[in-house]
């Protein structure tokens, strides 16, 4: 499994993760320091099956991008976390300490249920003939 992260708009390209970001992934074991923002390219949706956004207004973005190519599934970065209250992931830059909690726990969250879900598919998918 190959995850890559990019935003839909090119104004941070190539800088690094926000400081604050790094600081508060860390306390969670998460290494973010090697990080640099890219922008989403048409060729994404080449290379991925899964384009997942934090929220609507990237959706769109992405769609854009897209302009009707590829064959990634375009989807929100929640939609298999049907425990969360949420649908969209807040930005938090703007916000205090607490906007990086939330949306690390946000984020956790929407992985473990995106590993349940292919774990669901993998093990309702079709066993290959031997020899296959």
């Amino acid at each position: 499994m190959e995850v890559d992260s990019a935003g839909t708009d090119g104004y941070h390209v190539g800088e690094p993760v926000d400081p604050r970001a790094v600081r508060h992934a860390a306390r969670r074991g998460i290494d973010l320091r090697a990080g640099r923002a890219r922008q989403l390219v048409p060729a994404d949706f080449d290379r991925f099956d899964w384009i997942l956004c934090m929220d609507e207004a990237n959706r769109a973005a992405a769609r854009r991008i897209a302009a009707g190519r590829g064959r990634a599934r375009l989807g929100l970065y929640l939609e298999f976390a049907h425990a969360v209250a949420v649908r969209e992931v807040p930005d938090p830059y703007y916000g205090g300490p607490d906007g990086f909690e939330t949306v690390l726990d946000l984020l956790e969250a929407g992985a473990l249920a995106l590993i349940g879900e292919l774990r669901r598919a993998a093990s309702s998918s079709p066993t290959p003939p031997q020899g296959a």
